[in-house]
Formats: structure tokens, sequence, C-alpha cells
């Protein structure tokens, strides 16, 4: 077994499309608008479906926003120096919600970036 996606509701597609390709660096894999269902699913990702997990965008036609509730944490992304990743989403419009720097209790360093719609991706420095 593998991980193959993660779903996310989101309010305006093409705003979400923009924030992940464009500020995030990732590639939107494929499409579909399912108008008898009013929603649209777009794959995104760093890599083909065959061998990554993805992101799956899901737009319900006529749903502005969703409550993203107490239950969701964050996407994890990692980042070779994590400093230079929020420099480099701030400069592309993006909102660094907290800063890089080591974790409460460890030694990772990490950051934090808010998508559109709310969501929270934590980036994790690996080198």
């Amino acid at each position: 077994m593998r991980i193959l996606h993660t779903m996310l509701r989101v309010g305006d597609l093409d705003r979400s499309l923009a924030f992940y390709t464009e500020v995030l660096g990732m590639t939107l894999l494929r499409r579909k608008d399912y108008p008898e269902g009013r929603f649209t699913l777009a794959f995104v990702g760093y890599g083909p479906e065959e061998n990554e997990a993805v992101l799956e965008l899901t737009h319900n036609w006529g749903t502005a926003a969703y409550d993203i509730g107490t239950g969701y944490g964050h996407i994890a992304l990692a980042v070779p120096d994590a400093a230079a990743a929020c420099a480099e989403i701030r400069q592309r419009g993006g909102r660094v919600v907290r800063e890089a720097g080591p974790m409460k209790h460890g030694t990772s360093i990490i950051a934090f970036v808010e998508d559109p719609d709310g969501y929270r991706i934590e980036l994790i420095q690996r080198s």
C-alpha cells in the first residue's frame, strides 16, 4: 500500500491552483469538471501520480469557503533551506505565518505558510 493523494476542498480553484503551482512550484497533473455533480477536481504535485503522493483540490461549484475545523493539521513539504523557501514563497505572493526556526522542544528547522483557503503547509528543512 501507499498514499495516493490528500484531498482539500477549496473555495476558488483558480486561486488555489495559482498558489500550489506558482508559489509552491507544484505541477497541475490533471483537472476534470463534473457538471452533473457540480464540482471540479484538480490534482497537483511534484511528480507523476504513479510515483508520488499528490494533492487533490476539490472545488464544489457555488461554495466560496469552508470551515477548516479543529481536526485538520497541516501538509508537510521537505525543503533544503526553510528560511530561503519562506523568502521565495513571500516573493511569489504567499503568506508566511511562522518564520523558519527550530521547532519547540526540538532541533528541526521548520516554518509554516498558509494557502488561500487557510490550510497550513509546514516546511521542514532537510539537508
